[in-house]
């Protein structure tokens, strides 16, 4: 379709929407957001992780050649100005891939990288998925061993637990897609029926039992035959041997069900995989990831041959259940009033004092401290309602007694006289010491 006023005018001036399956973050949805980014880089980088970034469009190719048919169907793509078929990135797996074997020399292997930012797929908005999402993803490359499963595994759990959500609120299903494959050599299924076969039980646990056996009858494998190899007892399979080893060692198989269904809908995986689900309200999994060893060659078309795995976390699920869980919602919701509070208000009783105000803002903001005052002349009773809406845990008095202050515990009430002078140690004790402000209902 054309763009500029010569294309088909589907949103009038009158009726401007936010376009399907995108958001509209209004400040206190950016401190939500921020505080999960946050705690997403603060496990990462506790774990050795670093980030990196990739661009958000790229050759539509590399994900119809790479990723397999079920994300094709779900591309954002067009042709740009150039006649490039280019596509906003549905996933960034592709993309690390592209970037790790493009330099793979110059960085020290295992390569533990993290990256978060908005990825694009057009499917039907519900809950649990929309068409712009935030997606934290945590991959290891240049390391094949069980080794490496098990520390994006744990990464993947105290990432949950760093939230607030307890062990008891959620569980990691574990696959090995290497157990399925020995379950269709030995059936005689023809490779190339592979990916069909797994994208039917991708969705097993979602579909109507009548309609994956039609699925599987095509294919040739019977529903009693897949039901019957799924139900058996895995503790014991050499597949899981060394990984629930390792996590054993760390404490954290207790996280554990083992569970054949989780394949992974993505072509690309080849080992491990594993899902993330919350336990009590049947939401979509919250993070899901694997071992994709034969990636880095697709991309490359065979001149770097790299193992890798990895996993990804999306903000929307998560947001979901952080509201929720009790004790999760109590913690993210008072991170989030943290992010939307000022350290000091600056009431000016004294408008002739105006100048010496706003050298004080200036000096405590250098500082480091998140300072206010109101922009225009207002009533010192006002001033104080707009320091207590954003939370402020001080105000400073400027007023005509100046060079003399006043600093005020907006919570505990309790106020001193001090110099100017004196102002920034003063502040810095008081915020040592205070309280955090009371919880606004509603807020």
């Amino acid at each position: 379709m054309a763009c500029g006023p010569k294309g088909e005018d589907r949103f009038p001036m009158a009726t401007f929407r936010t376009v399907k399956g995108f958001r509209d973050l209004y400040p206190e949805d950016c401190a939500s957001r921020d505080v999960i980014l946050a705690t997403w880089s603060r496990v990462a980088r506790r774990y050795g992780f670093v980030p990196y970034e990739g661009p958000l469009v790229e050759a539509t190719d590399l994900y119809r050649k790479k990723s397999g048919d079920e994300i094709s169907a779900q591309l954002f793509c067009f042709e740009d100005k150039g006649k490039r078929e280019i596509t906003l990135r549905p996933e960034v797996t592709p993309s690390l891939a592209r970037m790790a074997t493009a330099r793979q020399r110059d960085f020290r292997k295992p390569m533990k990288w993290f990256q978060i930012g908005s990825c694009f797929r057009y499917e039907e908005p519900q809950e649990g998925r929309s068409r712009e999402f935030i997606q934290f993803n945590a991959d290891i490359i240049g390391e094949g061993g069980p080794g490496a499963d098990a520390e994006l595994v744990a990464l993947a759990i105290d990432t949950m637990l760093a939230f607030g959500i307890g062990a008891e609120d959620f569980a990691i299903r574990l696959s090995n897609r290497q157990v399925w494959t020995d379950f269709l050599t030995q059936q005689g299924l023809p490779e190339d029926k592979h990916p069909a076969f797994l994208q039917v039980i991708d969705k097993i646990q979602r579909a109507k039992p009548e309609v994956t056996a039609q699925k599987l009858s095509a294919i040739g494998i019977s529903h009693e035959q897949v039901l019957a190899f799924m139900n058996q007892d895995f503790s014991e399979h050499p597949a899981f041997a060394a990984l629930a080893a390792d996590l054993k060692a760390r404490g954290l198989w207790s996280f554990i069900k083992l569970d054949a269904s989780i394949v992974r809908g993505l072509a690309y995986y080849t080992g491990t995989v594993f899902e993330v689900f919350d336990l009590r309200h049947g939401l979509r999994a919250v993070a899901g990831g694997g071992r994709y060893d034969k990636l880095c060659a697709l991309i490359s078309d065979g001149a770097v041959d790299l193992p890798a795995a990895g996993f990804a976390m999306g903000d929307v699920v998560l947001g979901i259940l952080l509201e929720r869980t009790a004790a999760a919602a109590k913690q993210h919701h008072e991170a989030v009033l943290a992010a939307l509070q000022s350290d000091v208000f600056v009431i000016i009783a004294d408008e002739a004092r105006r100048p010496e105000a706003l050298g004080i803002v200036q000096a405590l903001r250098r500082s480091g401290l998140r300072v206010d005052f109101s922009l225009s002349p207002q009533k010192v009773g006002k001033q104080f309602q707009g320091a207590e809406a954003q939370r402020a845990r001080l105000g400073v008095v400027v007023g005509s007694e100046y060079p003399q202050l006043q600093l005020k515990d907006l919570i505990s009430r309790q106020q001193q006289l001090i110099d100017a002078s004196q102002l920034q140690p003063a502040v810095e004790a008081a915020l040592a010491t205070a309280p955090s402000p009371p919880l606004i209902a509603g807020a």
